[in-house]
Formats: structure tokens, sequence, C-alpha cells
């Protein structure tokens, strides 16, 4: 079973439209008893529009929701539902580039996506439940789930309908595994390589023997990784705060604004940050650190503007695997910050991934405006976007990863 992420999570290393409505959509009907079809992008390769993890649902009335694709096969894939609906029985299907015939199904981009359809209700899926506790607990999980299983099983090994395979799941959720795949030893194998995927926060298609041999044949197995939020924790509370907080919402980061002073860090300042913080900006990121809730996905804005805050929290961040920090300020200000920090013995290679002054080149000038060239700037930071325009640059508009 391949869901997207539950309110309050992430898809890993995905910016998936309509997550929640997907995921309550389908805990609610699941819990009413009624039986769902869910279409989900497994794999893609070069311009896929929609990565690993999109999903469509489709209702018994009929109902849609959710997207895998933008349009260009949401057609075929409703028809298909349909008859996995009524038939119980899964389908896999890639679409790649649509031919001559303006009437083939494919991708106008270029791209080709492999796309699992399956039956969900609370007979084929009863631990759907478990995921749904997770994601109450904010704790990250993973599910595996067999999408495609190749004909007849090795010598030695009891034989098995592939077709029995395909559909079952593991719940992976802490230290607890429900569910089986059809035996001990791949449900182990799976387990280990599915939580290292949680832990580097990736999903992907594993492929196993049908005992857990790794090899290249047997069956192919889905890995949906799940993690909480990645976090943006801005300091300083001024007006470019608060558009950067609004921004930082939207991209699907859990914002954190600190600053030390409280009678300009209130939450009326900031509706769209999920908590305000009064502290002294280096000491809250100490705190943070110490808990273990800054990760290798966190960005770090500085918007202080004043020494005393910004450079000792600076020398914080610069000395550890944060996805992004960046500091706003004039020029004059970014040398004296960085002659600063390197008297307090930030190394040069620490320095360098200072992003200062903050933001890509885009002439803004409104807090909105600026708060857009620092999210373009972290966006292209994640995926190694050149921040030129599109039009300018050759190949694929989509990179890999």
């Amino acid at each position: 079973m391949v869901l997207l992420a539950p309110a309050g999570w992430g898809w890993a290393g995905t910016g998936v439209a309509h997550v929640h409505d997907v995921f309550d959509e389908l805990h609610r009907r699941w819990r009413s008893g009624e039986s769902v079809a869910l279409a989900t992008v497994v794999a893609t390769w070069r311009s896929a529009p929609q990565p690993p993890g999109a999903a469509m649902l489709v209702a018994g009335d009929g109902t849609v929701t959710g997207s895998v694709s933008g349009g260009c096969v949401e057609a075929d894939l409703y028809e298909r539902a349909r008859r996995v609906l009524d038939t119980g029985t899964p389908e896999l299907t890639r679409y790649g580039v649509s031919d001559d015939d303006a009437y083939a199904v494919g991708l106008t981009c270029g791209g080709v996506l492999d796309v699992f359809v399956e039956r969900v209700d609370a007979a084929g899926f009863p631990t759907l439940d478990e995921v749904a506790s997770a994601r109450r607990a904010g704790k990250p999980a993973a599910l595996v789930t067999c999408v495609a299983a190749d004909a007849g099983d090795p010598p030695g090994v009891d034989p098995v309908d592939p077709a029995q395979r395909l559909g079952r799941r593991l719940v992976l959720t802490g230290d607890r595994v429900v569910g089986s795949l059809g035996s001990e030893r791949l449900d182990a194998a799976a387990a280990a390589d599915a939580l290292g995927l949680l832990a580097a926060g990736r999903s992907g298609v594993l492929r196993y023997g049908y005992d857990g041999q790794r090899r290249g044949s047997g069956v192919s197995l889905f890995v949906a990784a799940y993690a909480t939020p990645p976090r943006m924790i801005v300091f300083g509370a001024i007006d470019f705060a608060a558009a950067v907080a609004r921004i930082g919402a939207f991209l699907g980061y859990r914002v954190t604004v600190c600053d030390a002073r409280p009678v300009f860090a209130t939450a009326r300042r900031f509706p769209d940050a999920d908590e305000v913080v009064v502290d002294w900006p280096h000491r809250y990121l100490r705190a943070e650190l110490d808990a273990g809730r800054v990760d290798g996905r966190t960005v770090i804005c500085v918007l202080t503007h004043d020494p005393r805050f910004d450079v000792p929290v600076l020398e914080l961040a610069l000395r550890h695997p944060v996805a992004y920090v960046g500091a706003m300020g004039s020029r004059r200000t970014h040398d004296e910050r960085r002659k600063r920090l390197r008297e307090a013995g930030v190394t040069a290679e620490q320095l360098a991934r200072l992003a200062s002054p903050i933001g890509l080149d885009l002439g803004g000038r409104t807090p909105e405006e600026t708060a857009v060239s620092v999210a373009a700037q972290i966006v292209a930071g994640r995926w190694g976007g050149s921040g030129r325009p599109l039009a300018d640059l050759p190949g694929p508009i989509h990179r890999p990863g």
C-alpha cells in the first residue's frame, strides 16, 4: 500500500500537492468500511511530472482525490482504478512519452512513470490505523509494498503464485513491524533496508529474491518513507521574518521564529509560524541541537542584523551539517560578520556554506519579494538548481533525485 504523507508529516524528499487530502480521504473512507482504489507513482525516469509517492484516490462513488501527473494520464488511470476496484487485482502500469497519435496516453514532458494501482479497504489493509497512529504521535514510519513479482520461484523455495505477493505490505513504526511480505527472511531484509531509507529520508524500490535474497529478480518492493516535516528556524522577529515564515510554511516546513525580545516575538505577529520562541538565538539553537531536533534537512535563516545575536548563532549553525544557513544584511554587514566569525574560529570551509547576503538576486524590495528570493535559494540548494532562467538552459527541466 502506497500512501501520501499524512497531515503533519512530509513525504521524504518531495513536494507533492494535496498530501493531506489524499490521506485524510483514504482514512475516512477506510474507517467507514468503504473500498477505494489508490494509484501511486512508485518509480520515475527523466522529466517525470511527479516524484515517487504522488497518488490519486478513486472512490466507489467516482470521486477522485489527488493527481499523479497533472492531467496527462489521469483519465486512463481512472479507468484502471475502477477496474481494480471491481476485481481487487492490483496493476502496475508504465506510462512513457505519448506517440504521434494525439489521443495516445503518455507524458508530453518526456518522462516515464511506473504507477501501482490497488484496492484498499479494512479487510485488505487492517494495519492502516498503525500509520494513522504514528501520524498522530508525530513519529516517522515506513510502508513497504510488493508492487511486482516475477513468474515462478527459484529452486529450493516453496512455490508461491507471484500474484499472491502483489499488494502484501509491511508497516514500520519505531521498533514495531506489522504485516508480512510472504517470508520471514524477506520481511527481515526489507525491514532492515527500509529503516535505512527512512533514516536517509528517501523513498524507493528494492529488489529481492522471494526469500529475501539480495538480487535483481524476484519481487519489487516500494518503500514509502514518512518523516516529520523539515524545520525552518528564523532568527529575528522583524517584518522580513513574517514573510519568510509564511513562505516556509507554504513549502512544507515546520517554522519556528526565535528572538530574545518578547515585545517583538509574539504569535500575533507571526501567525504562519508553528511556534514563536523568546530566547537568545544561540541558546535556543544549542538546546535544539542537544535534543536532536535539528537535522540535515533543517534550514536556518538569520535576519537579526545585530552581531550580538547573529554571530553566536551563525558560529553554532555553521559547525553542524544543516541543509541551509543564510544571513540577512548589507555587504558591509556581511564583511564585518565574516571577520567576526573567523575570529571565533569558524573555518573557511564552514564559512563557504553561509548564504550571505541571503537569497538570490531577483531585484525584490518588499519583505514578500525578499522571502521569495530566500525560498528560491533554499529550493535551488536542495535540488542542485542554478537559479538561472530555464529558457537559458539546455536539457531536462526536472533534475533526477
